[in-house]
């Protein structure tokens, strides 16, 4: 049997076919296929993106698309405009020349992939932050609320808060610390409003240029900041929120010790996961903290193969990777 995964995201779309005996057959990449985007950007350019991805995937791996037994499809935003979800529920369709296919949020490949299909829970800390778990066939997504009113602990959120100590700091509101010095530095201010023009002008508040200040914000933890150690910390513990509230929503019991993996940038800082780790163990309820062992693309396919009836084996899942 062969299962098509399919990751989408707002940079980059990755795909995947797996057999049932776990041999990785092909791997591909395409454009971003993200809903949420600039205006224009919806199910018609998922479509598109789609419709040149998966074919060529098939010639990559020798096949056509009627031989893939079962596809997921993992596309940013999915379910949050309802308007659009038929459409993309369809858009599969026309590109496989079957239904044997699943449309679902992006998360949810994460943890497949990250657990390998196992009851537990998966949070996402990168630019934004979502969590998704399931035990049994109940699943729940928490979190994915976006940057205006959601996102907490993710990149964006940790440099938000970031720049607002920058400010404070510049100000003499706040003691200054190696994070004012960093921020300085990396971005070369002559004076430091040139940071307004900088995010304003240069940059348009590009969501992903912002995130990417989180990264000085864990450097000045590392060298004592302790503004940007509280800003790790609270970033944590909102994680950990995420944890808890999916953890209530599906229904694992009181005393359940219950699988926890976590995928994104945001945990490649130490200090971040260190952070994270300590506060879960922290917490009234049993949690194992465990390391992602598939990318979500894997995942995707992994799903794939839950969804037909067919999962993979321990001895595929070993023999697709450790």
């Amino acid at each position: 049997m062969i299962f098509l995964g399919v990751d989408g995201g707002g940079t980059k779309t990755a795909l995947c076919l797996v057999t049932g005996e776990g041999e990785l057959i092909a791997r591909g990449q395409a454009g971003a296929s993200y809903l949420a985007g600039p205006p224009g950007v919806g199910p018609e350019h998922v479509r598109g993106v789609l419709a040149e991805a998966v074919p060529a995937l098939c010639r990559t791996a020798g096949i056509t698309a009627d031989k893939i037994d079962f596809g997921f499809f993992g596309i940013p935003a999915y379910g949050e405009l309802s308007a659009d979800r038929p459409l993309l529920d369809a858009v599969p369709r026309a590109i496989l020349g079957h239904d044997r296919y699943r449309v679902d949020n992006d998360v949810v490949c994460g943890w497949a992939g990250s657990l390998a299909m196992a009851d537990g829970i998966n949070v996402v800390a990168g630019t934004g932050s979502i969590a998704y778990g399931r035990r049994a066939d109940v699943g729940a997504r928490i979190g994915g609320w976006g940057e205006l009113f959601g996102d907490e602990g993710s990149g964006y959120w940790m440099a938000i808060r970031g720049l607002q100590v920058f400010s404070q700091m510049s100000d003499g509101r706040l003691e200054w610390g190696p994070f004012g010095d960093l921020v300085r530095n990396r971005l070369e201010l002559l004076a430091d409003f040139d940071l307004l023009d900088i995010v304003q002008h240069r940059w348009h508040y590009d969501r992903t240029k912002i995130a990417a200040l989180s990264r000085l914000v864990t450097e000045a933890a590392d060298a004592g900041d302790r503004a940007a150690t509280k800003i790790i910390e609270e970033a944590a513990e909102n994680l950990v929120q995420h944890v808890t509230a999916v953890r209530d929503r599906v229904g694992f019991g009181a005393g359940t010790q219950v699988p926890v993996s976590y995928s994104g940038g945001v945990f490649r800082a130490p200090a971040v996961l260190a952070a994270f780790s300590t506060r879960l163990a922290a917490g009234p309820e049993a949690y194992e903290l465990r390391r992602p062992r598939f990318e979500p693309v894997i995942g995707a396919a992994l799903f794939a193969a839950g969804l037909a009836g067919s999962p993979l084996d321990r001895r595929a899942l070993d023999r697709l990777g450790p």
